[in-house]
């Protein structure tokens, strides 16, 4: 049996808070679950990292780890538990159990009923809350904009009372906030793996990601909108239709516009505390000359404007 680096299998350093364990449980659970990772490893890797954050999680359970870690073991090394293990716990060894399914012999070793020095043993499985589970949600911008309801179907599997591991294809109502935003998450609550022993289910963590749209792109809480606009509009000004995510509005175009200028819409983007707004940019399309009639309109602009549009680069024009 060899000794596991709990700490080094999450990455982080033996002085971690327990919050800084938890974030970087999570970060790993959700790139190693093996419904969603592409690594070749990611099964094993998922339960290795389910495993050391069983063990750390609780404070009880990290102090005896820690006591046993400090007298220099390290990740690798074969390892016994040692005669005075019993003492490793502060409260004389309350983690004891016969369910020790899916975990490590050395987990077993140090948290199990039969561990070296821990007396009798203890019937009745361990009590432990399930693992979190995690997934990726794909919204559009509206749902996103206005909030709304979605039906999810995930297929995730659990051991069942015989110990068989089966599909479990439960429908999930998922209520989406107003104003979500890319990689936002949302907490379903005992939505993840089932617990062992009749402990807490974990939870079910959706990350948001926000389906491309055909009108609008998404910078933070703001949207960004391409609105073409003819050249007569540009040079005199004009009132025209804009939409946004609200619906249509009209909007004032100043005389003398030119491709690229930005307008503003106050509070026209993702709701929010404040919320976003729309950025109109526009872009002028110049209608091509497809009969003689409007050929001779270009050439009697051309002669009758004084415009120089490439002035100032030192060429001619």
């Amino acid at each position: 049996m060899q000794f596991k680096d709990y700490y080094k299998i999450l990455g982080v350093e033996a002085d971690a808070s327990q919050d800084e364990l938890k974030k970087a449980y999570r970060k790993l659970a959700r790139k190693y679950h093996p419904d969603v990772s592409k690594e070749a490893n990611a099964e094993e890797r998922f339960k290795e990292i389910g495993e050391a954050w069983e063990a750390l999680k609780d404070p009880k359970k990290r102090k005896a780890y820690d006591q046993l870690k400090n007298r220099g073991w390290r990740q690798g090394d074969d390892f016994q538990p040692p005669p005075d293990w019993a003492g490793g716990f502060g409260d004389g060894g309350s983690f004891s159990a016969d369910d020790l399914s899916g975990f490590s012999d050395f987990f077993a070793s140090l948290f199990g009923a039969g561990r070296a020095g821990a007396g009798p043993r203890r019937r009745g499985p361990m009590r432990s809350a399930g693992r979190d589970s995690h997934a990726r949600i794909e919204v559009d911008l509206e749902t996103a904009s206005q909030g709304g309801t979605r039906r999810l179907n995930l297929a995730r599997q659990e051991v069942g009372p015989d110990g068989m591991v089966r599909q479990r294809p439960p429908q999930i109502d998922v209520r989406i906030p107003a104003g979500v935003r890319d990689g936002q998450q949302i907490r379903l609550a005992g939505q993840g793996e089932k617990g062992h022993g009749g402990g807490p289910a974990g939870d079910l963590y959706l990350e948001i990601a926000l389906k491309p749209h055909h009108l609008f792109e998404v910078h933070d809480r703001d949207l960004h909108l391409s609105l073409p606009i003819a050249p007569w509009e540009a040079a005199l000004g004009a009132r025209v239709e804009v939409p946004t995510l609200g619906g249509k509005v009209e909007m004032n175009i100043p005389a003398g516009s030119s491709s690229g200028k930005r307008l503003r819409l106050k509070g026209r983007g993702l709701p929010g505390k404040p919320p976003g707004d729309q950025y109109v940019i526009l872009k002028v399309v110049v209608p091509p000359a497809t009969n003689e009639r409007q050929r001779e309109l270009y050439e009697a602009l051309r002669r009758e404007q004084e415009f120089k549009p490439r002035a100032g680069m030192g060429v001619k024009t």
